[in-house]
């Protein structure tokens, strides 16, 4: 009896390394799952049923743009991107990570919802995400993979999320209202006494999460009050709480 359970573990731990295996080879190969794909500059962009919208590439540049921003950009470093249109490659990540606009990991950005490109946002359950910012903040979450690895990154490494999700939105944000800390504290502090069902919105129509959006601010106080560089951030062992009570002051010192 106990030869048969063992041999019986044997083959179930057998078959969950083969299935492993094919789900790791088929996310890291996305070309399985698309029936086309182009090269443009350092992305290659995986396309399914429909031709690829010129702005697009308008937008990765931009997203370029962005990278060169931040400390972790390489400009030889190579990213897929991986679209939703038709292909089943969005479904399966989703199946794994869970909803979202999109996901960042290794060299792969995958964008959910439905992509607007000429008016430059994703859809996602009625909600709006500025897609040249949602690509950059995916990208970075490459560039933190490409910089420290596997067992060092995220999911993996447990970083706290204010400073794995808040460095990429604080590449990301570039709009002419988002490069003020004080105009960005302010408007969290609005549309909290609001019924904001968890979502502050842009002039441009797009908004995140007020949990990303806290995010966000914390990195932006690091790195352009404090002059911490993102490195210094993650070194740092400062509890959020910390940090924001420090933001709030320095908040209330310049609104006297």
């Amino acid at each position: 009896m106990k030869k048969q359970i063992r041999k019986w573990s044997l083959r179930i731990t057998a078959v969950f390394i083969v299935i492993v295996l094919l789900l790791a080879g088929i996310l890291l190969n996305p070309s399985t799952l698309y029936a086309n794909k182009v090269i443009y500059k350092n992305y290659t962009i995986y396309y399914h049923t429909a031709s690829i919208n010129p702005i697009l590439l308008q937008q990765l540049d931009t997203v370029t743009g962005n990278l060169k921003k931040s400390e972790l950009y390489k400009q030889d470093h190579h990213i897929d991107i991986c679209l939703n249109d038709g292909s089943i490659y969005p479904l399966l990540v989703q199946s794994l990570q869970g909803a979202a606009f999109g996901w960042g990991f290794y060299d792969k950005v995958v964008l959910a919802g439905n992509a607007h490109y000429n008016n430059n946002f994703v859809e996602l359950r009625g909600y709006k995400w500025n897609l040249t910012q949602l690509l950059t903040h995916e990208a970075v979450h490459c560039l933190q993979f490409s910089r420290w690895g596997l067992l060092k990154s995220n999911p993996v490494a447990g970083i706290p999320a204010w400073k794995w999700e808040g460095y990429p939105e604080y590449i990301a944000r570039t709009g002419a209202e988002q490069q003020n800390l004080q105009t960005n504290i302010t408007r969290l502090q609005s549309v909290l006494q609001t019924d904001n069902n968890g979502w502050i919105n842009f002039a441009d129509g797009t908004g995140t999460s007020i949990s990303y959006y806290k995010n966000w601010l914390l990195i932006m106080y690091c790195m352009d009050v404090k002059k911490w560089t993102y490195e210094s951030v993650l070194k740092d062992t400062s509890a959020a709480q910390v940090i924001e009570a420090e933001m709030m002051a320095w908040y209330q010192q310049r609104n006297q």
